[in-house]
């Protein structure tokens, strides 16, 4: 008990001396504080696509990329916009999302509403608002030919666009383009089963 006493004090003694010592110390608010590490508080500000003196060659301030690297969240679609590439991906990729599952329909038949009811419709039959006003209708989503097609392709078509159709992918996230993949099958399940 008398250990604790006496740590007490000791704690109180500093306590009061650091007051006292912060009440000691003038106060003025138009003085600049000390610097401890002026390199980190003035340092250079270089403007966009500025040359940097610091790197050799004379690099530029926004410096590009590495060699092969890839955006986090952001993996490399290795198709370009052919038939070949398009069989190629209906061959090579699986839809990821669970077939049925009624988060991913909701999903899908949202991003469907905003990006391709304008000219699919909202049935997926190419009846869509901008075929009235003069655009060509684009072919119907419950038809045997695009039934028969591979996800991987639809998902393709998507990304990269077809013939008179813009691909969407700086649009429509990856994952929602599945979704909407998905929104399609249960379009035309839907039309199957009446």
């Amino acid at each position: 008990m008398r250990g604790a006493s006496a740590r007490n004090m000791v704690l109180f003694a500093v306590l009061v001396l650091l007051v006292a010592a912060h009440r000691a110390m003038p106060s003025d608010p138009t003085r600049r504080n000390l610097h401890f590490m002026p390199e980190m508080v003035d340092s250079p500000a270089y403007e966009a696509q500025a040359p940097a003196p610091a790197l050799p060659g004379g690099g530029r301030v926004d410096l590009r990329p590495p060699e092969g690297s890839v955006a986090r969240g952001y993996p490399p679609f290795p198709y370009r916009a052919t038939e070949q590439d398009a069989q190629r991906a209906g061959v090579e990729l699986t839809n990821p999302e669970a077939a049925g599952d009624p988060a991913v329909l909701a999903r899908g038949a949202a991003v469907f509403a905003n990006f391709c009811a304008t000219c699919h419709g909202a049935s997926g039959t190419g009846d869509g608002p901008v075929t009235r006003r003069g655009v060509p209708p684009p072919p119907s989503l419950l038809s045997d030919h695009a039934r028969a097609m591979a996800d991987g392709y639809l998902y393709h078509i998507i990304s990269v666009g077809r013939r008179n159709m813009a691909g969407y992918a700086a649009q429509i996230e990856r994952h929602d383009r599945w979704k909407v993949v998905s929104h399609v099958r249960s379009l035309q399940q839907a039309t199957v089963a009446r």
